[in-house]
């Protein structure tokens, strides 16, 4: 008995989604709890298992199509999986070919007489229109072989019996595009010396050969349509400072070994910025607020988004409650939501809320960028690549090891002095890091 394939509840808010790709083909045998098919959602991806053994008898919704909770996708039935299906099919392929070609041969001299019977009757009926669109000329292959490379076969001169358009005939006109039309027929009017200019390519498609279209993840299309929303609404502007790294990074090299021993937990810069960033929300608690219509909603809860780079586009999951977390629990939950975003699993809580978001572009080598703001929220900092730069320290010019910050925020929330003010206190924090153990 066939068992049908739901799509099943997708979470919270979340009511379709796109198939992204099967897994399995028709006629492929499965078993319980396998992948079959991968669905998209505006946030995260997941896999629909088989609920029974058996064969995939039929798919219902390809790749692309949109599908809402609860549609049948397809069928899993009894029985197993035809081994030499392929093949069967493949002599089939075969023999058809044969057949028609035969046809084809056999057919001509009948073509023939019917084709002068018809100009000799009357030139605007079906004869006519075969000489204009030459698909009467061809077989049913040669067609389909024509429209796959956007061949017009009226263009074609058969060299078959009665001048019927034969496969070698479409195919050597594809190599000609393919060569850029070198070596295309000359018009009456190049052989008269009337052209005064070159010939235009036999067709346009030989840069479309060197074109691939990929279907966009239902992911990448809802972070395109975010980020122009984004735009779109905020009143976003980008204001910049930059800071001393000096201090951390030999905070950083003096501990980081015990730091790992101690905690299993690799010391990087990104706990200290969240720290950082931790603080200088409390010091100006409308960054880390939300406008919803005519209130500004204050948040007392610190959950950080931090901007992970995947195959699919950028993803924020959220460290919740950072501000009770230590460095190493900082630490640990970021790299634990990155691994989770480049595995594919994060789930739908992992990406939720969120109340302030940081992005670091210098892992890319990004010198300084103005990042766009993740809404709701109404700021996002940048982080970005560590720079030696000549810096005049006490009246003497040293070599430090620099870092622009950026801080992109919403300006119907936020003043520029609160922005500046915002930045300034980051940029103290982590030129002094003995003083983040006071914020903790």
């Amino acid at each position: 008995m066939a068992v049908e394939i739901h799509v099943p509840e997708l979470g919270e808010s979340v009511a379709d989604a796109t198939v992204g790709k099967w897994l399995k083909s028709e006629g492929d045998a499965v078993k319980s709890g396998d992948p079959l098919v991968e669905l998209e959602t505006d946030k995260i991806n997941f896999e629909v298992e088989a609920e029974q053994d058996g064969v995939l008898e039929s798919i219902a919704s390809k790749e692309g199509d949109t599908v809402n909770v609860g549609d049948v996708i397809g069928t899993i039935g009894e029985g197993e999986a035809g081994g030499d299906q392929p093949e069967q099919d493949s002599g089939e392929e075969a023999e058809d070919s044969e057949d028609e070609q035969a046809q084809a041969e056999q057919s001509e001299p009948e073509a023939d007489a019917e084709t002068e019977t018809e100009v000799a009757g009357d030139e605007e009926t079906n004869g006519h229109r075969e000489m204009e669109d030459g698909a009467g000329r061809a077989s049913p292959s040669v067609r389909k072989l024509a429209e796959e490379y956007d061949i017009q076969l009226a263009e074609v001169s058969g060299s078959g019996s009665g001048g019927r358009i034969t496969r070698d005939d479409v195919e050597r006109l594809i190599r000609e595009q393919d060569q850029g039309g070198a070596s295309a027929p000359e018009t009456s009017e190049q052989r008269d010396g009337k052209a005064e200019k070159p010939a235009a390519p036999a067709s346009q498609n030989g840069r479309a050969d060197l074109e691939e279209r990929v279907r966009m993840s239902r992911r990448r299309l809802t972070i395109a349509q975010r980020l122009v929303e984004s735009q779109q609404t905020a009143a976003m502007l980008t204001t910049f400072n930059e800071v001393d790294m000096s201090a951390v990074m030999e905070l950083r090299k003096r501990r980081k070994d015990a730091f790992q021993e101690r905690t299993g937990a690799r010391l990087g810069f990104m706990s200290f910025f969240a720290k950082a960033a931790i603080g200088a929300l409390k010091a100006f608690p409308k960054v880390n607020a939300e406008l919803q219509e005519n209130e500004l909603v204050l948040k007392k809860y610190y959950d950080l988004g931090v901007a992970v780079s995947t195959d699919e586009g950028l993803v924020v999951p959220v460290l919740r409650d950072a501000d009770r977390k230590s460095f190493a629990g900082i630490e640990q939950g970021i790299a634990d939501l990155a691994t989770k975003a480049r595995d594919g699993k994060l789930g739908l809580e992992d990406l939720r809320g969120g109340t302030f978001t940081i992005t670091n572009g210098g892992i890319f080598g990004s010198l300084l960028s103005t990042p766009i703001l993740t809404m709701p929220q109404v700021a996002i900092l940048g982080m970005h690549k560590i720079q030696e730069r000549p810096m005049v320290v006490d009246g003497e010019i040293q070599v430090r090891p620099m870092m622009y910050v950026a801080l992109s925020y919403d300006h119907r929330v936020i003043d520029g002095s609160e922005a500046v003010g915002f930045l300034v206190r980051i940029k103290e924090l982590i030129e002094d890091p003995e003083s983040l153990l006071l914020e903790g």
